[in-house]
């Protein structure tokens, strides 16, 4: 491996770190009008079941609503969207029998459902909110009866730095004040309460983590299978019956379960694991064309970097950082009290517009810390948030002889000034910087802050609130301290026998990757047999290049998941593309089309329920009904399998070294939660001329 450049790396580090303040945080929930004389419903039990397996996770929300007034209403739940999920089934409960719902346009679904409902017939819809929430409603609601939903979503799984990391989203924020305003929100759970997570994997783990939630119950069948679960008291005999199955003695409480914390759970690989290259397929019987989800995890080749840094705090201090502000404050000691001697730091306040508190750098000493730690316990946070002004002050003025390193802390919804996606993108693209997103907290606006992480070949991190936030910034900082891969470029060419071919692989670009980062890539692949991977890429300027023999199947069934997973990463692609060259008919025409094809909800379209002789005469094909059928028989005939192995490189190895892990410890060790830099973070990296 090359030694970094010679020439000075120039580091403009960007981190955004906002907290939520329990007693500020909205939550999933059951939605009223904030000035309606509607009475509330109730939610009666709420089950979570969560499948992780072949690289990706199932998760399953099964819900029952209850109206115990003497009115007919209207259900509207709400809650988070989950990082790159993609929702394909939602099922209503009409007569004692399920009814799957149809991806529509939106604005044909919502037209479809005012209809059936202005009608008083049963029906039913989920529709996404931009970045922000599913929102899913039911009617009718009649009086003392109940209803029954269940939503199915699926996300591709990551490991970084040998940790695993699920995440099942329930605090909303609080950070939409048209929302909060508008709405009052039901969060508990009445009657039955449970969660529910078994891991399937094909590598063997060795612990498991539940910050915020210590009552669950972890369990371990062997190294590769493991089941996780909690519930209230009735949900544990609900879930049991439900199940129809022996399930695990579920720890419970007797008192109702509040939807307003997220649930985060960790696990860690065994040490000393290799780096691999595993592929999953999906093809059915006949078909000219397959599926493939490929993960890269390389072996641990990637150098420390040794320079010191100049600092910069960039710290959000608008009126939705009340109640945050003290957690922010402490973050920001701590973080000074990580630096090294010889190490400076400057501090840089915004909220609609940005002032500098230290007049410079100031060297890093204890008297210098206390006085300027003093100095911001003394401000009130409020007015609005310009995080385009704050991004734009923190590279001014930095030294051009030392490597730079700036923080900025804010809980990521920009309100004044330049608000537009494509103005911080270019933004970013003119001062040449790397950007590191670590996302905190499911009211950020993730799709910029991720943007401008890949727009300049940056990665992105999230962290929420129920996180061991200290092994979080332990996987973050051990990046930043060791080299990265760059330019990475993927080939996959088939040989004269088999003939294979292999198109539409998402992500389009790759960028870069990071210490302990995992590399996921879709695609479609025509013929079968043996075909040659190489990926090929930059360390400090100096070229490197990986191969791996793969193996594609001529019918594999297992994974009919696959093609929703992969549609879902081409259409963020589109979407990146819009975002960049502005919208356009045709991207949005392709992103429906496809959306529809393979059942997904999108900002553009939407899932459907209504009474089975309604899609009949409407002319609306059952095509997503027989893809959730293929998907469950396969998660069935998952369940009773044994645990997949996936790797294609095991003969010959594409990495050398074993896996990256912690330097120093972190998530899923003996790292418990902490009061540190509470909800979202962005790191910034200036390129360098030799990368």
């Amino acid at each position: 491996m090359q030694p970094l450049s010679r020439n000075p790396i120039h580091w403009l580090v960007l981190l955004l770190v906002g907290t939520l303040a329990p007693q500020l945080v909205m939550a999933a929930g059951l939605l009223t009008p904030a000035d309606s004389a509607l009475p509330e419903l109730q939610i009666k039990e709420h089950h979570v079941n969560v499948v992780v397996e072949d690289g990706y996770a199932v998760t399953e929300v099964d819900q029952t609503f209850f109206n115990p007034h003497d009115q007919t209403l209207e259900a509207i739940y709400s809650f988070p969207v989950p990082k790159k999920a993609s929702v394909g089934e939602f099922t209503y409960w009409i007569d004692g029998k399920p009814v799957t719902g149809e991806v529509l346009p939106k604005q044909q679904a919502r037209t479809l459902y005012e209809q059936e409902k202005a009608q008083g017939r049963n029906t039913a819809l989920t529709e996404q909110d931009e970045y922000r929430s599913f929102d899913s409603r039911v009617y009718p609601v009649l009086p003392q009866d109940s209803v029954r939903i269940r939503l199915v979503y699926i996300q591709p799984v990551h490991a970084d730095l040998g940790i695993g990391r699920y995440v099942y989203p329930l605090e909303e924020g609080g950070v939409d004040e048209e929302r909060m305003a508008f709405w009052t929100y039901q969060q508990q759970v009445q009657e039955a309460f449970s969660f529910n997570l078994t891991m399937r994997s094909s590598y063997p783990i060795d612990q498991f983590l539940l910050p915020a939630h210590p009552q669950a119950q972890v369990q371990g069948q062997s190294d590769q299978e493991w089941q996780v679960s909690f519930a209230n008291t009735a949900g544990a005999a609900a879930v049991a019956s439900e199940e129809g199955s022996a399930q695990p003695s579920i720890p419970s409480t007797g008192s109702a379960f509040t939807l307003d914390k997220d649930i985060v759970v960790y696990w860690r690989h065994q040490q000393g694991l290799p780096g691999s290259v595993d592929m999953v397929t999906y093809r059915p019987e006949g078909s000219d064309r397959g599926t493939f989800m490929l993960t890269l995890t390389p072996g641990d080749d990637l150098g420390p970097v040794q320079q010191g840094r100049d600092w910069t705090f960039v710290l959000d201090i608008s009126g939705s950082m009340e109640g945050k502000y003290h957690s922010l404050a402490e973050g920001v000691r701590k973080g000074l009290g990580k630096l090294q001697p010889g190490d400076r730091f400057r501090l840089v306040l915004f909220n609609d517009h940005a002032r500098e508190l230290t007049r410079g750098y100031v060297t890093v000493n204890d008297a210098n810390v206390a006085h300027y730690l003093q100095q911001l316990e003394s401000i009130r946070p409020n007015n609005g948030t310009n995080l385009f002004a704050g991004l734009k002050t923190a590279y001014q003025g930095l030294d051009s002889d030392r490597p730079s390193a700036v923080i900025l802390v804010t809980d990521g919804v920009a309100n004044v000034g330049v608000v537009e996606k494509k103005a911080f993108l270019k933004l970013l693209e003119q001062h040449d910087i790397r950007l590191f997103t670590f996302v905190m907290g499911n009211s950020a606006n993730r799709p910029l802050l991720e943007a401008m992480a890949k727009v300049s070949n940056g990665f992105a991190m999230a962290i929420s609130n129920s996180d061991d936030i200290s092994g979080r910034l332990v996987q973050a900082a051990d990046k930043l301290r060791h080299q990265a891969y760059r330019d990475i470029a993927l080939t996959i060419t088939g040989t004269k026998k088999s003939g294979v071919k292999v198109r539409d692989l998402s992500p389009e670009r790759i960028g870069s990757l990071y210490r302990g980062q995992q590399l996921i890539v879709f695609g479609h692949y025509w013929g079968d047999g043996q075909a040659r991977l190489a990926i090929e890429g930059k360390v400090s300027g100096q070229k490197v290049r990986y191969t791996s023999d793969l193996q594609f199947p001529a019918t594999d069934i297992r994974n009919p998941e696959l093609e929703r997973l992969w549609a879902y990463a081409t259409i963020e692609d589109i979407q990146n593309r819009m975002d960049y060259l502005g919208h356009n008919a045709d991207s949005e025409n392709a992103i429906v089309d496809l959306a529809v094809e393979y059942g997904l909800v999108t900002p553009y379209t939407s899932l459907v329920v209504v009474e089975e002789p309604i899609f009949e005469q409407q002319g609306i094909a059952r095509d997503n009904k027989a893809r959730v059928e293929r998907e469950r028989a396969a998660r069935q005939q998952r369940s009773s399998a044994p645990v997949q192995q996936h790797r294609q490189d095991k003969s010959q190895p594409a990495f050398r070294g074993k896996r990256a892990y912690p330097s120093g410890g972190g998530s899923g060790g003996s790292a418990g939660p902490a009061l540190i830099l509470l909800l979202l973070s962005l790191v910034v990296l200036r390129k360098t001329r030799s990368l």
